[in-house]
């Protein structure tokens, strides 16, 4: 598990706890979007609220799931990028279609973290309740199918809080738009600065690569390392991003 996924993990257990001890602490933080204005923070702590145990238990399993190998692409600080800004989205929405709804939960942050990992490896499969395999793009279509259904047909909606789950999915695309275009620009300027010599042939670092100690790494870094040595096997190289790069750089480094 991930540094920023663990960390998450322990503080919305936590004050899951702090619930169960101090009655009125759900009301007080929890987001109603309309009174947002008089209580800014409440778009960040209805997050860190859960309304029982199988809610709690559910968000952070995606979030274990989901989080490790999002965190690892795209690094610590872009990873609660990508968090809060589908979560703080997910209360934005809730504003405009559900404004006077309590809201809480980590669902909109976590289906945004869900994006992410379909944004990167949307043909991986994942088996629901263990059993039932699925495209991770799949998964994507159909959570957001399910959530227009409930949030938007009468009588569908429930106690669950629909439109925070599509805020989710909004901020999270639009904020993985905007670290490509960043990300985009900055290989560009890097693209225009005067040549390195280089250092390091094309031969000797794929040999520091292949010398990288599996058995230390996380299942999750194990099955990414594989994936990128397989893909130079395939395409060279030539074809990794500048991601794939860091990612071997870091464990190599390590060894």
């Amino acid at each position: 598990m991930t540094r920023w996924v663990l960390r998450l993990i322990i503080a919305n257990v936590a004050i899951f706890f702090l619930q169960s001890q101090y009655p009125g602490l759900t009301e007080r933080f929890w987001l109603v979007p309309i009174e947002a204005w008089r209580q800014p923070w409440t778009v960040v702590t209805y997050l860190f609220l859960h309304g029982g145990l199988s809610h709690l238990f559910f968000n952070m399993l995606a979030l274990f799931f989901f989080g490790s190998r999002v965190e690892n692409r795209l690094g610590g600080g872009p990873f609660l990028g990508l968090y809060f800004s589908a979560g703080i989205a997910g209360a934005l929405l809730s504003l405009v279609f559900a404004p006077n709804a309590p809201t809480i939960g980590a669902s909109g942050a976590v289906f945004g973290v869900m994006l992410g990992y379909a944004w990167f490896w949307p043909r991986d499969q994942i088996l629901i309740w263990g059993i039932i395999p699925i495209e991770a793009r799949w998964l994507i279509l159909i959570t957001t199918g399910l959530s227009l259904w409930g949030g938007f047909v009468p009588g569908q909606g429930g106690t669950v809080a629909h439109f925070a789950h599509l805020g989710g999915f909004v901020g999270g695309f639009l904020f993985l738009k905007l670290l490509g275009r960043r990300t985009g620009a900055e290989r560009f300027r890097r693209s225009t600065l005067p040549k390195a010599p280089r250092l390091e042939t094309t031969a000797s670092a794929i040999d520091r690569w292949k010398k990288i100690r599996r058995d230390q790494l996380h299942e999750v870094n194990r099955d990414e390392l594989d994936r990128i040595l397989d893909k130079i096997s395939a395409t060279g190289i030539a074809s990794l991003t500048s991601g794939e790069r860091e990612f071997l750089d870091r464990f190599s480094s390590r060894h």
